[in-house]
C-alpha cells in the first residue's frame, strides 16, 4: 500500500472522526415537564419537531409529575446540583424562584424575540416579576364548567339549564343525586385548587390580591364561597369527599361517567372529550357576584445554574414551544389556550375548533380572565392551602375559623419570607 493512498485514509478517517465527534457535540437541554397522556403526546410531538429542525440541540425531557410534584422535586435537585436546565413553572408559583435568583432573567432574550409581537398580552403579563420576564408561557388557561349531558338527561335536566349562580349549580347538582345517586352518580366533583380559585373570583374576591399582594382569604366574599364548595361536600352531600383528599379522584370519576358536573381546567379538555366523546358539554364558570376567572396553566423557565450556551439552546426552544407552529399543536391536542396571535389561523387549529364543540369556550372567557398573585409567599399559601380546604369540605373546622386562620399564618409566613 502506498505512503499516498495510506495518507488518504487517514484523512478519511479522521474526517469521520471529526464528523462523529461534531454530531456528539449537540447541546444537551434536561426539560422537566407536567404532561403525559394525550398532552404528554402533544409535548413529545413539539420537541420531536424542534428536535428535527435544530439537529445541533437535543431536548432531554423528563415528565415529573404535577406542578406540585415539580416545585418539590426542584426544591430537592437545587441544592445537590440535580436541577434540570428548562422546567415548566406554574404561573403562580414561579416567584418563588425568581425572586431567589435560581431562575435566569430571560428579557434579554425575550426582548430580541420576534415572538414577543405575536403572543397575546394576557400570556406576556404572566411571565414578569417587577418588570423582568422569568418564564415564557407555554399552556395557558382558565377554569371551565363541564358537565355530562347523558347524566343530565337521565336526571330529567334539558342542556340549557342554568349554570350560572351558585344557586343554580348546586340546585341541578341536587337534581343528579336525587334521580341518580341510587346508581352511584354524584351530581357534582369537588372542586379542584384551580377551580376553587376560580369560584372565590366568581364571588368578587381573590385568595392574594394580584397588584398589591394583600392577603384576601378572610375576606367576607372568599370566606363565602368557600362556605358554599364545602358545603357541597359535608352538608348537601352532592359531592363526593373522595375528591377532597384526592383531587385526581374526582376528575377521574366524571370521566367515568359517575358525575354530573366538574368545572376543571381547559388544559383537560382532550382527555375529558376522549373519555366522554358526544356526551360532553362545556360552559364559562358561574359568575355568582362577578364574572372573572382566573389565568392559569405554566411557562417555562431557564435556570440560572446552567451553562450559558446550554441556557441559550434551551431559550431557542422556549421561543419555538410558543411559536405559532407548536401552540396550534398544543391548542389542538389539549384544549389549553392559543397564547399566540397566528395559532388559530394554522389548520390544525381551524380544524379543532370545527369539530370539537366547547373547545373555544375559554377562548370566549378571555375578557373576564385576570392573572394571580405570584409574590414569593403563594408556593406556600397553595401548599397549605390543601389542608384548609380538607378540614372545612370534610366538616372538621368552620370555613370562616378557619380563613381567619390561614390568612393569619399566610401573614406571618410573607413577613418570615421577606426577611
Amino acid at each position: 500500500m502506498s505512503r499516498k493512498f495510506q495518507s488518504a485514509i487517514a484523512a478519511s478517517v479522521l474526517s469521520l472522526v471529526a464528523s462523529v465527534g461534531a454530531a456528539d457535540a449537540a447541546t444537551t437541554v434536561k426539560f422537566w415537564h407536567s404532561f403525559n397522556k394525550t398532552n404528554g403526546a402533544a409535548i413529545d410531538k413539539i420537541i420531536a419537531n424542534f428536535e428535527a429542525a435544530n439537529p445541533d440541540i437535543d431536548i432531554e425531557a423528563e415528565f415529573i409529575g404535577n406542578y406540585n410534584d415539580i416545585i418539590a422535586k426542584l426544591q430537592a435537585a437545587i441544592p445537590a446540583r440535580r436541577a434540570p436546565d428548562a422546567v415548566i413553572l406554574e404561573v403562580t408559583r414561579y416567584g418563588l424562584f425568581a425572586n431567589n435568583g435560581i431562575l435566569t432573567d430571560l428579557t434579554p432574550y425575550f426582548d430580541a424575540d420576534p415572538l414577543k409581537d405575536d403572543l397575546y398580552d394576557y400570556a406576556k403579563e404572566v411571565g414578569v416579576i417587577d418588570g423582568k420576564n422569568y418564564i415564557v408561557p407555554f399552556n395557558s388557561s382558565t377554569p371551565v364548567l363541564y358537565f355530562n349531558k347523558d347524566i343530565f338527561t337521565r336526571a330529567g335536566l334539558s342542556e340549557d339549564t342554568p349554570l350560572v349562580t351558585f344557586d343554580e349549580i348546586l340546585s341541578a347538582a341536587k337534581t343528579i343525586n336525587g334521580k341518580l345517586g341510587a346508581e352511584g352518580i354524584s351530581g357534582i366533583a369537588a372542586p379542584g385548587q384551580f377551580a376553587r380559585w376560580g369560584l372565590v373570583m366568581a364571588n368578587d374576591s381573590e385568595l392574594v390580591d394580584p397588584m398589591s399582594g394583600e392577603i384576601l382569604l378572610d375576606k367576607p366574599n372568599t370566606i363565602e364561597a368557600y362556605q358554599w364548595m364545602a358545603s357541597l361536600v359535608h352538608a348537601e352531600k352532592v359531592a363526593s369527599p373522595d375528591g377532597v383528599t384526592d383531587e385526581d379522584a374526582g376528575r377521574d370519576a366524571f370521566l367515568a361517567g359517575k358525575v354530573g358536573i366538574q368545572m376543571n381546567s381547559t388544559g383537560g379538555y382532550g382527555s375529558t372529550k376522549k373519555a366522554l366523546g358526544d356526551n360532553l358539554a362545556v360552559r364559562p364558570m358561574p359568575c355568582n357576584k362577578a364574572c372573572s376567572v382566573p389565568i392559569g396553566g405554566a411557562g417555562i423557565g431557564i435556570m440560572a445554574s446552567s451553562p450559558k450556551d446550554v441556557q441559550d439552546a434551551a431559550y431557542k426552544f422556549v421561543s419555538y414551544a410558543s411559536s405559532p407552529e407548536a401552540n396550534a399543536i398544543w391548542f389542538a391536542a389539549t384544549g389549553y389556550l392559543p397564547i399566540n396571535k397566528k395559532s388559530a389561523d394554522l389548520p390544525v387549529a381551524k380544524e379543532a375548533l370545527a369539530t370539537k364543540p366547547g373547545i373555544d369556550v375559554a377562548i370566549e372567557s378571555l375578557p373576564n380572565a385576570h392573572g394571580r398573585a405570584r409574590t414569593t409567599v403563594v408556593t406556600w399559601m397553595r401548599t397549605t392551602e390543601y389542608k384548609m380546604w380538607q378540614a372545612m369540605a370534610l366538616g372538621q373546622r368552620d370555613a370562616a375559623e378557619t380563613l381567619k386562620d390561614f390568612a393569619e399564618q399566610t401573614r406571618s409566613e410573607e413577613t418570615r419570607l421577606s426577611n
